[in-house]
């Protein structure tokens, strides 16, 4: 009877094992400088991957091409990288003051820059985790793009199947493409891809540009153009890694410019000596809380919160948007669009200036009422970065002023191991994946804060995971039936919660009483079959979860900061 126990034991340590070699394997990499992902070099990267076989990547392992996996990573790698041989992976190196145009992908807010034909260039301006990210992705697209080089290469000499050449003649064709064309590309490209006609045309339009309505046909190309090239010419395409970015990685240059110019602002606000709270959120949620009741006043009453919540969500709403942000202004809101590469923007809020929100007006005008400091959301190890930088103290000449911070309050998605898309978890402790480490903590928010709101909530610990894209399902099984009672994964909460502890427990930079909130919604349940981040995002599902957090975090800290006008 133990026997399915052990077998699956022994997958999810294979799995485990195998995601410890990727990054070692890309830490090595990264230190040497530069290699070839398909040549001897990134074998190891390679067979790692393949080992893991990630939920997110789907058929990776199988002959056949992979169509959503493809979809996630060409959202989040930049415009015609399919194309190019050379990849760099840079610093912010000035290229923001030259004459090339920023490419920045759908789904990551990164700059990449395509200096020709051949080369691609992308900022790493966000830690380790960035290229561990990219990397991985990349990985993918190599492995893919061999797949379709075995398909279409008929011997040794190069010459390609009639599929390939009828492919090819659809992507040079000038001028767009009738729908009987479409279809007889589309006809060619499942036979090379091992797919089915239907499943083309499913994706099909998820992968086109308003450029390019056939980019799934170009990026399909591209990919099989470049392996050839690999196999019958031995042109390896190359990945590196500048000397700066080498250089700068792991010292905290983005995250203490970000730092600084938070207080710097505070201080000249005079707000630096207020009580503090910080939320890590998004750059919508809290402003649109605090500011709709006033800004739409006329909307909410004829319809409910969370339907102005969701119509303010709807990117097509931009006006309403407007509406709310320029309210926010008004009523003294200071917004910091980031400069320092971290690419984290900035909301205070003055609670002083506050008059129309719930208990908002015992605060009003009281010189001693808290200010919120919202943060967008950091990305992996960056998390510690930017935390440990913020709680320094602030350096004014030769003066030093503490941060006097009441609570810090993370808001962000997780993977839910328990449950389905936009269900909530509130976590007592983080772990460290492949490490015994963890991070036990006393969470303000409790189960019961967040019940009877038509949503399941689930408590237990969280699983901070090296990247979300390398979890597969027998890792993600160990977890959740083992005795570390995991409920989630995601990428930053150790990290937030190690810079919190060190600055409140060793450094002495923040109080040890500072109060912690963590909550998470489930941006998908990578154990449901056709439930992962791949299968596209929450849409309007994210809503209700992203609001009741929100508010409750609010509720919270309007509560703590009337007691003590009290008292």
């Amino acid at each position: 009877m133990t026997e399915p126990l052990n077998i699956g034991r022994n997958r999810a340590q294979e799995s485990t094992n195998a995601i410890e070699r990727m990054y070692i394997t890309m830490r090595h990499l990264f230190i040497r400088g530069f290699y070839k992902p398909m040549g001897v070099s990134g074998e190891t990267l390679r067979e790692a991957l393949l080992t893991l076989r990630p939920e997110i990547y789907g058929t990776i392992g199988e002959s056949k091409v992979e169509l959503s996996g493809l979809q996630y990573i060409i959202e989040r790698l930049p415009e015609g990288i399919e194309e190019c041989s050379f990849i760099n992976l840079t610093s912010d190196e000035g290229y923001s003051n030259s004459h090339f145009k920023p490419i920045i992908p759908p789904k990551r807010r990164r700059n990449c820059y395509r200096i020709d034909d051949e080369q691609m260039n992308i900022e790493i301006t966000r830690g380790r985790s960035e290229i561990y990210d990219i990397l991985t992705h990349l990985t993918f697209m190599f492995i893919e793009s061999h797949k379709i080089m075995q398909n279409v290469v008929i011997n040794e000499a190069g010459h390609t199947s009639r599929d390939w050449e009828k492919l090819k003649v659809a992507v040079l064709k000038e001028g767009d493409l009738s729908q009987k064309e479409k279809e007889i590309a589309i006809t060619h490209t499942a036979n090379i891809l091992g797919r089915t006609f239907a499943e083309i045309n499913q994706v099909y339009d998820r992968f086109a540009t308003p450029e390019n309505p056939h980019k799934f046909l170009h990026l399909i190309h591209s990919l099989g153009k470049l392996a050839i090239r690999e196999v019958i010419h031995g042109d390896k395409r190359v990945i590196t890694f500048s000397p700066i970015v080498r250089e700068r990685l792991g010292h905290h240059i983005h995250g203490e410019v970000w730092a600084n110019t938070i207080k710097k602002t505070l201080n000249e606000h005079g707000l630096l000596d207020r009580k503090l709270h910080i939320i890590s959120a998004n750059m919508h949620s809290v402003m649109n809380t605090l500011f709709s009741p006033i800004a739409l006043e006329e909307l909410l009453n004829e319809k409910s919160n969370f339907q102005v919540y969701e119509q303010l969500s709807n990117a097509k709403n931009e006006e309403l948007r407007q509406t709310v942000t320029k309210k926010a202004k008004e009523q003294g809101m200071i917004s910091l669009d980031d400069k320092s590469g971290t690419n984290i923007d900035v909301q205070i809020f003055d609670l002083a200036k506050l008059s129309h929100y719930k208990g908002s007006d015992k605060l009003y005008g009281n010189e001693d009422a808290p200010v919120i400091i919202v943060m967008d959301y950091a990305f992996g190890e960056q998390a510690y970065e930017t935390m440990d930088e913020l709680l320094k103290p602030f350096k004014d000449g030769e003066e030093q002023k503490a941060m006097n911070v009441e609570s810090i309050s993370i808001m962000g998605k997780a993977g839910i191991l328990e449950g389905g898309k936009g269900d909530l978890m509130i976590p007592d402790a983080h772990l460290f994946e492949g490490t015994a480490d963890n991070y036990p903590f006393h969470n303000e928010l409790k189960k019961s804060d967040l019940e009877d709101q038509g949503l399941r909530v689930y408590d237990g610990s969280m699983v901070t995971v090296l990247g979300t894209s390398l979890q597969n399902r027998d890792l993600l099984k160990f977890f959740h039936d083992s005795t570390w009672n995991v409920i989630g994964l995601e990428m930053e909460g150790a990290h937030y919660q190690k810079a919190i502890q060190a600055a409140a427990k060793l450094r002495g930079n923040i109080s040890e009483k500072v109060k912690l909130r963590y909550a998470y919604y489930a941006s998908d349940n990578p154990l449901e079959t056709g439930s992962t981040l791949a299968s596209g995002g929450l849409g309007t599902a994210g809503v209700k979860p992203t609001y009741l957090i929100t508010e409750k975090i609010l509720e919270q800290i309007f509560n703590d900061a009337v007691q003590h006008t009290k008292s």
